[in-house]
């Protein structure tokens, strides 16, 4: 059955004539109009800044908390010639904001003074280390230590740090716990309750930028390739309106000119080279640059990131991207792997709360994700550490707000970090059943519905006929998209499935031959390979977001589809081909049906072979269709005996039977009926239905399984037969449920008389 995972809202609001007027000036599809005009853009100006990201647009990065602190600090280090740690993160955020400030300090500070450490998720886990920063205060002899992309849950690291003689200097964008480490001598974060930043959802790089800008005193534009990614990343807001769409329009204009030799490498062994480094968007980063770098602290020291990133040597930099996608390889299959088995262990509960010792903690996250993205609901997925304690991560739905669930339940955990839908933690395998519970007892307390799919917007259904690569370059121009300007999605409907086919490694994508009147297009939806079959049959609806795809120097436009729906009942014909049914389906067999309590799938095993059992068909899918119960019905419609293969039998067939009869005086049809039937060259079920219409018309006369011919046999015609007349219907009957197209088949169920 193809059900939506999101619900969708058409956006009817269009723009007025004067804003669509300014739009064809500035030679804007009317589509990217109404998409400006649907996000809150409404006047020319703010227009024209959207259409014309600048870095003069950047807020004064003084104006972040403590931002004149941190740089004060900073430069009195640099003063008096003291060590400084830079202590990041592991995933690509944290890689991204370390190598900016250390790039930063580089330009105005020994690089000798200057140490990089990510902590190892394995070994150190997420966020601020006491043991590590302990190592470096006594053994390195650090006095600053500034932290990128976490420090606001370290307030006992940072305590320690403090009265050890080295200050710490926060900057962090994550969720604010209600105590934040007073022992810091700055924090800088875009939602400190004391500050009054313009823009809130800044990622780590983004603060990281900041700090670099502060401390160096202009924009250092050639950063920006990493703010980029580290923001694309992180899947924080790319709002019309907001900072972090000026820093990553300007950033990948960077990365597609970039130097970084490291990068470049990677980007190679990503496919990201010639023509396509030229095109370079958000989207390479997301799915090509950002999971590279991750899983390398996914599954791996991640420090080698550092030298990727900020790096001049060439051959050592190019032993790390082999380094790094070797581990995104790996990371792939473990991913299958994890996922595959979790999906054996879900108890069908309103949250997930699952682990496994075999588990590898890096890719949790991945899975969670997927997991959540296909059941719609929380999932905290766990690993089992030496010691016996958990550790993983968690991921939540739109409804859910993870941190504050779980920030006010802290006892649970050995450590814990995160936003509203995203988190990591560390408790002891006793409290996991607590923590599933605190869960559920947030979903009863708030009252919230976990049923209820997360929004989509939709433009209004768009004609293929319009659907042209003008139109993608405008809306082009509204990029980059991502979080809070997502890329614009389109309702298609009314068109024709031409083919169906899945592709991709082990099948698991799906490519689509659409048609619309006289248009053709093509569709990929990446993750529904096996639904190739019902996509082929069932009337359905397509969310979708244009794309293009180049072959042998030819670019074409193709639809990526989002999400999609049936309309209507689906009717799936599975007479020749295998589609599995949900378990809890209803499904009629033997003239009579099983689970017939509405459910929303009604499988056709069996045709029916009597009169009630076609009377309890139909009046059960015409129950359902009244009550808008039955979603898919799926025609299996096995038939036995097959006679509409055979038909109710020839004259010539019935003539060389009765000859053959009475050669014999007498026949054993209870031993011999098969010998009887490769004689004749008749299947025996038919030859079955022809001796009973002799015997009935007084041809043959059977005692004790003996046929015996009669002699003086009256006349009378095959057709006066009522077995004959009964086979005949049967054939027709059979035919049709055998044969029929299953709409004709569905028109008879749901006929007042059938």
């Amino acid at each position: 059955m193809i059900s939506p995972k999101y619900d969708w809202k058409l956006l009817e609001e269009r723009p007025d004539e004067a804003f669509l007027a300014w739009a064809k000036k500035e030679k804007l599809d009317n589509l990217a109009a109404e998409l400006l005009w649907s996000r809150g853009v409404r006047d020319e100006k703010s227009a024209q800044k959207v259409l014309h990201p600048m870095l003069d647009d950047l807020h004064d990065p003084f104006l972040l908390h403590d931002m004149d602190k941190a740089v004060a600090r900073i430069r009195r280090a640099i003063e008096a010639g003291e060590k400084i740690l830079i202590y990041g993160d592991y995933d690509a955020d944290g890689m991204t904001a370390a190598s900016i400030v250390k790039s930063a300090l580089d330009e105005i500070y020994d690089e000798e003074q200057v140490q990089v450490y990510l902590p190892n998720r394995f070994t150190d886990g997420y966020g601020p280390n006491l043991k590590v920063y302990q190592y470096f205060i006594e053994k390195e002899d650090v006095t600053l230590l500034i932290t990128v992309d976490n420090g606001v849950a370290g307030r006992k690291e940072i305590a320690w740090a403090a009265s050890h003689g080295c200050d710490v200097v926060i900057t962090d964008h994550h969720s604010l716990p209600e105590l934040l480490p007073e022992a810091a001598c700055a924090i800088v974060h875009p939602r400190h309750p004391e500050g009054a930043y313009p823009f809130d959802d800044l990622c780590g790089a983004g603060v990281a930028f900041k700090l670099a800008c502060a401390l160096l005193e202009y924009v250092p534009r050639e950063m920006l390739d990493l703010v980029a990614i580290g923001t694309v990343a992180d899947m924080v807001s790319l709002r019309l309106d907001g900072e972090n769409r000026i820093l990553v329009a300007e950033g990948l204009k960077v990365l597609r000119q970039t130097e970084r030799v490291g990068l470049s490498n990677l980007m190679r062994l990503a496919g990201i080279e010639d023509e396509a480094l030229s095109n370079l968007t958000e989207e390479d980063i997301g799915f090509r640059i950002a999971p590279r770098l991750n899983a390398l602290g996914r599954l791996d020291d991640p420090n080698p990131a550092i030298e990727l990133l900020c790096g001049w040597d060439e051959e050592e930099t190019a032993k790390i991207a082999d380094l790094i996608e070797g581990k995104n390889t790996e990371r792939r299959a473990l991913t299958d792997q994890v996922f595959a088995e979790a999906e054996t262990m879900l108890t069908g509960d309103a949250v997930e709360v699952l682990w496994h010792e075999n588990w590898h903690k890096g890719v949790l996250g991945i899975v969670a994700g997927r997991l959540l993205d296909t059941y719609h609901k929380p999932f905290v997925l766990l690993s089992v550490e030496k010691n016996g304690d958990l550790r993983g991560s968690a991921r939540s739905t739109a409804a859910f707000n993870l941190f504050n669930c779980l920030d006010a339940h802290r006892e649970l955990f050995i450590a814990f970090g995160g936003h509203a839908q995203a988190g990591g933690m560390t408790l002891t395998q006793e409290n996991a059943p607590k923590l599933k519970q605190v869960m559920l007892d947030f979903i009863a307390d708030k009252a919230l519905d976990m049923t209820e799919l997360p929004e989509m917007e939709l433009l209004p259904p768009i004609k293929f006929d319009s659907i042209t690569l003008p139109l993608v370059k405008s809306l082009a121009s509204l990029a980059p998209y991502g979080m809070a300007n997502p890329k614009p999605h389109f309702l298609v409907q009314d068109y024709t499935v031409t083919q169906a086919r899945s592709m991709g490694q082990d099948n698991r994508h799906l490519r689509l031959k659409l048609a619309q009147d006289k248009t053709q297009i093509e569709a990929v939806y990446f993750g529904h390979g096996a639904e190739a079959d019902e996509f082929e049959q069932a009337t359905t609806e397509l969310a979708v977001t244009l794309s293009t795809n180049s072959w042998n120097g030819e670019t074409t436009v193709q639809l990526m589809v989002e999400d999609a729906r049936s309309v209507g009942i689906a009717l799936l014909d599975a007479r020749s081909r295998d589609i599995a049914a949900p378990q809890q389906a209803a499904r009629f067999l033997k003239n009579d049906l099983e689970n017939a309590i509405m459910s929303e799938v009604l499988t056709i095993e069996e045709a029916p072979t009597t009169a009630e059992g076609l009377s309890n068909l139909t009046e059960y899918v015409k129950a359902a269709v009244k009550n808008d119960s039955l979603q898919e019905i799926i025609f299996k419609n096995a038939i036995s005996p097959a006679y509409y293969l055979t038909g109710a039998g020839s004259r010539e067939q019935y003539a060389t039977l009765y000859k053959t009869i009475r050669s014999y005086k007498e026949f054993d049809v209870r031993n011999k009926l098969q010998t009887l039937a490769d004689f004749v060259k008749l299947p025996v079920p038919l030859l079955i239905k022809m001796i009973q219409i002799f015997e009935e018309l007084g041809f043959v006369t059977i005692s004790d399984g003996i046929m015996t011919a009669v002699a003086d046999a009256p006349h009378h015609e095959i057709s006066e037969s009522h077995i004959y007349q009964e086979l005949e219907a049967t054939v027709k009957s059979q035919k049709f449920w055998a044969l029929a197209p299953v709409k004709d088949i569905y028109q008879t169920l749901i006929k007042e008389k059938p």
